[in-house]
């Protein structure tokens, strides 16, 4: 009986191999249109890869190495997370999704790191690349130098936050060992990178990556979206201390990435007694590149055939399509992959019903401008900051004030206030300008310069402040306002 096991083995191993290159034959040609890539943290062995080497544009994926370069500058000494920094009329003049601060305006390393890994701000991408390499073109070329110290050979930046850029380009392999790279080497502030939420003034922004406070063990990574690119995710979880990465690129919509990452860990998690019947797909950087160009998604993402425009913040799309984006195509078999909700437990739920439930509850994590501060002091800029939002909004306020009567109103102001928070009646507006193509933005993080574009039609305004309102306003602002961010930002946002 012994002696059979070997001859066993080897026929289900072979009748495995046969069914799995029979199911590449017959696989759909739209599976072309993303990237995916499982991998163990530790060992960087290679679980899945489907197109795991083709280029493609990043996004505000981008961003890990932004915040890489800048922390491995401060482990090395040559500044700490207290150190400040100034917008420049560069950084402030980025396109959504930004914070939206004034050239001159002043914020730590540790402020301007959470506000751009948690709300994907361009402006404080810039903000930390010209306080770490003096430039963008000087940050780029620290970025290229790393990427090819880690193996990268996919990777090539021009830029520190995934703006659309053609030289902007990465694949899922370079993403899985950047991310591998960060927590092995940068263990003491991996926190960066699973941040449910900030705070900055009376403005919360919850993270995009829809997995942190969902699904069982999430702790990272970024999320990112240009039309280019489709929806981008690289997303880490750990079970019984085994850390798995997931990478996404291509997705259709906000939901069905963080569906696909959650169902690529899920498999990962539950493969252990299966192993030996599966052939050895080797590590991450022994993964063979493909010498191709990225594949353009800016018609199926933005294109007039899509019904809303496509933006990071897609729960409105999802509900208004009765979860279709985010369930049916997310990826193809769902209804056999369940997940344990709370500490791996009954009842069971499908990926996309998983994504759909509400975050576990959380204190955002405050940030601010000007110094490092606690205490009284830390109260007293937050209520500074907050006052200056309030500063910043009452031509926005009059308008409204003087149409509010008007039953045309009143539809725009609901739907947005029940996207938001109770306590954020000025937040509310904010919807009306997600059309925005941003790639990383979110309802409750533009409360002000939500109603300056829905109030005002002006161009600035309008492109900056529609990053942080979410897909579900753009539908009930389509009246006036939100129709021309809309239209303007698909392209352009990262």
């Amino acid at each position: 009986m012994h002696a059979l096991r070997p001859l066993l083995r080897k026929s289900l191993f072979n009748l495995l191999a046969a069914t799995l290159a029979c199911a590449a034959l017959l696989a759909p040609r739209a599976a072309s249109a993303e990237a995916l890539l499982l991998i163990e943290a530790d060992s960087g062995k290679v679980l899945q890869a489907d197109n795991a080497t083709i280029p493609w544009y990043p996004a505000s994926v981008t961003k890990i190495m932004t915040a890489y370069v800048t922390l491995k500058a401060v482990k090395d000494g040559r500044l700490t997370l207290d150190t400040l920094l100034t917008v420049s009329p560069t950084a402030a003049s980025q396109s959504p999704s930004k914070m939206g601060f004034r050239p001159g305006t002043q914020v730590t390393v540790d402020n301007a790191l959470k506000m751009m890994m948690v709300k994907s701000a361009n402006d404080m991408a810039v903000v930390l690349a010209e306080g770490v390499g003096g430039s963008i073109d000087g940050f780029s070329a620290m970025m290229n130098d790393t990427a090819k110290k880690l193996g990268m050979t996919q990777t090539s930046y021009v830029n520190p936050n995934g703006l659309p850029a053609d030289g902007q380009i990465t694949s899922a392999r370079d993403l899985g060992i950047l991310a591998r790279s960060f927590l092995r080497e940068l263990p003491e502030y991996e926190y960066f990178v699973h941040i449910p939420a900030i705070r900055f003034g009376k403005r919360v922004t919850g993270n995009f990556n829809k997995l942190i406070g969902r699904y069982p063990g999430a702790d990272g990574f970024k999320t990112g979206f240009i039309c280019a690119s489709g929806y981008n995710l690289v997303a880490s979880a750990t079970r019984n201390g085994r850390r798995l990465i997931a990478v996404v690129l291509g997705a259709n919509s906000g939901t069905a990435r963080a569906v696909k990452a959650a169902q690529l860990l899920e498999r990962g998690f539950g493969q252990d007694n299966l192993t030996w019947l599966r052939p050895s797909l080797g590590t991450v950087e022994n993964l063979l590149p493909v010498d191709a160009t990225p594949p353009n998604l800016r018609d199926e993402m933005c294109g007039p055939n899509r019904k809303r425009p496509a933006t990071d913040d897609d729960d409105a799309l999802i509900a208004a399509n009765g979860g279709a984006t985010g369930s049916a195509s997310a990826t193809g078999g769902e209804a056999q992959v369940t997940f344990f909700t709370a500490g791996l437990q009954p009842p069971l739920m499908k990926a996309s019903e998983l994504m759909a439930s509400a975050p576990a509850a959380v204190e955002p994590v405050l940030v601010y401008t000007g110094p490092t501060r606690t205490g009284t002091a830390l109260i007293a800029a937050v209520a500074a900051d907050a006052d200056q939002q309030a500063a910043s909004k009452p031509r926005g306020k009059k308008s409204r004030v003087a149409k509010k009567p008007d039953a045309a109103d009143k539809p725009t102001d609901k739907p947005n206030d029940t996207k938001t928070a109770a306590a954020k009646p000025a937040a509310s507006k904010p919807a009306a300008s997600k059309p925005d193509a941003k790639s990383d933005t979110k309802t409750t993080a533009k409360p002000a310069g939500a109603k300056h574009a829905a109030a005002k039609p002006d161009a600035a305004k309008s492109a900056e402040k529609p990053a942080a309102s979410g897909d579900q306003a753009a539908k009930p602002a389509k009246p006036k306002a939100a129709t021309k961010p809309a239209a303007a930002k698909p392209a352009n946002n990262s």
